[in-house]
């Protein structure tokens, strides 16, 4: 991914923030991860994230998504004797369609990016809805027209241990000039 691209995104999710009423510092501006999984696809497959905390306790986060850009596939194994992690995603803005294991949803809203997604068990999140996944769990997830914008609390994040379906995916972002 180039820097201008990450910018360009930076700059457009820090909008939808502030669209949003969320106000973030200077600090975290600078910080908000773009990451295009390693995929080169960040319209179709990627996420912009602003991490507020993440210790050996706890973490909080704000996931930004363009319109129907997708989270890959991809669960949360257990981590120096810790199990996996467990999150919940409350929706702020937009509409995020969340798939998980379960009965495969008949007529599902989103569409999967790429032959890699497994689950299809939806679970819609409209502003002020949230949902709890329990470790391990494989998951995805897909933002509506509007793009959207999740707050998630969770256990401690360790991304670079993610387990994703796509064997092609870097979960760390690679960033050139």
């Amino acid at each position: 991914m180039k820097r201008s691209e990450v910018i360009e995104a930076r700059n457009r999710a820090i909008k939808m923030l502030a669209e949003a009423g969320i106000v973030i510092t200077p600090e975290e501006a600078e910080n908000l991860e773009v990451a295009d999984f390693g995929l080169g696809r960040l319209e179709k497959e990627g996420l912009q994230i602003v991490v507020y905390v993440n210790n050996d306790r706890y973490c909080a986060k704000e996931l930004i998504l363009f319109p129907y850009q997708t989270c890959p596939e991809h669960k949360h194994p257990p981590v120096q004797g810790r199990p996996g992690k467990q999150e919940t995603f409350r929706c702020r803005k937009g509409v995020v369609y969340l798939y998980v294991p379960g009965e495969p949803t008949p007529s599902p809203n989103a569409k999967p990016p790429s032959e890699y997604y497994t689950v299809f068990h939806e679970i819609v999140l409209r502003p002020g809805e949230q949902y709890t996944l329990p470790p391990e769990t494989l998951h995805w997830f897909q933002a509506g027209p509007e793009g959207a914008i999740v707050s998630e609390f969770s256990s401690p994040s360790v991304d670079e241990a993610d387990i994703f379906t796509d064997p092609n995916v870097k979960r760390i972002p690679i960033v050139e000039d």
